[in-house]
């Protein structure tokens, strides 16, 4: 939890990763794609958080409990596994398997998040049913993009995407995480494209769909998807360290969201490893929209950090958020956070 001028703010960091892309994991491709990922640390981050690429490659579970638990400020972590095989074709880039591991280890820490892919037929709705019962499994993370074989990805449109999405409600399985943001070498940026969003979250209501990254560089789209589909999230792992390096864009970032979602339909994400939650968090309490923009985009106050911090995701995932970090608990004098 982070305090700070008498406010307490549970934080929910939902889109953590326990990756191995260590050279004995991975191929060229598998190599091209983790040296993309460094280049967003190194770009985006204060220099005093950026790590050693042998690091960055493969991290301890000492690091992470480290960094997001003792010095993060985070009080659970949503991990969203991402498998690559065909990139690293040892044991995947970052599994639920892998995952699981900590979770097992420190079970009041992580919600454990399973993922599918709809090119694997019906052998894959049976494992994401296997999974479901054996984790407990109340959301996914999918990677449209992600290549297999031939097929360099798939739309949530699809019929067979469908029918994975059908089992998903059938499973209990309600929250729908979707990478949708910057492409990644060597994957296609049109497979990261968010019209097919709009379809899915239309044909299943029930379902929330939280667009990871909310749809970088296609904000814009994203918003209007968003702003007609109530059941759309938008996820800010990767639109959160512009707060350090371009902190104007990500004022409009944030004011779009603001105007189109709503402070309820936003949630936190570090990206971990990619960023540590800890500096994202400092920041974006103290953040406030520039004085020259608040005609346009207003302020953000207090209670919406509050929702956007946790309270948001621990909504939609059941978790129960400590008194002292409620809403009714914002003091009067702080009703708008940050300078300007």
């Amino acid at each position: 939890m982070y305090h700070k001028d008498d406010v307490s703010y549970y934080v929910v960091d939902t889109h953590v990763h326990y990756w191995n892309a260590s050279p004995e994991n991975r191929n060229r491709y598998g190599e091209g794609f983790i040296e993309c990922f460094y280049n967003y640390q190194t770009s985006l981050s204060p220099a005093e958080w950026v790590w050693p690429y042998e690091k960055f490659c493969k991290y301890t579970e000492k690091d992470l409990i480290h960094d997001l638990f003792e010095t993060g400020y985070v009080d659970m972590a949503i991990f969203q596994p991402t498998y690559l095989r065909d990139f690293y074709p040892g044991e995947g880039f970052n599994t639920t398997e892998r995952n699981a591991v900590l979770k097992e280890r420190h079970p009041d820490r992580f919600v454990l998040n399973g993922s599918f892919d709809p090119r694997d037929g019906d052998e894959g709705l049976r494992v994401l049913e296997e999974k479901a019962e054996r984790y407990g499994l109340r959301g996914v993370k999918l990677y449209t993009a992600e290549w297999k074989g031939d097929s360099k990805g798939y739309k949530l449109s699809d019929p067979e995407a469908y029918r994975y999405l059908e089992k998903c409600r059938e499973l209990g399985i309600v929250n729908i995480h979707v990478h949708k943001g910057p492409t990644i070498w060597p994957l296609n940026r049109d497979a990261f494209d968010v019209a097919d969003v709009d379809h899915a979250a239309t044909a299943f209501p029930d379902l929330n769909f939280i667009v990871e990254h909310v749809g970088l560089p296609r904000l814009e789209d994203f918003c209007w998807i968003a702003k007609q589909e109530p059941n759309v999230y938008g996820g800010l792992a990767v639109a959160m360290p512009f707060i350090h390096s371009r902190p104007r864009y990500f004022a409009q970032i944030i004011g779009e969201l603001l105007y189109w979602l709503g402070e309820d339909r936003l949630l936190f994400g570090s990206d971990y490893a990619i960023w540590s939650p800890r500096w994202l968090v400092e920041q974006f309490v103290d953040f406030q929209i520039p004085e020259d923009m608040q005609g346009e985009y207003g302020t953000i106050s207090v209670a919406a950090k509050k929702k956007i911090l946790g309270l948001n995701a621990a909504r939609l995932y059941d978790l129960k958020a400590p008194a002292e970090a409620q809403l009714d608990s914002v003091p009067a004098a702080a009703t708008v956070g940050g300078g300007s």
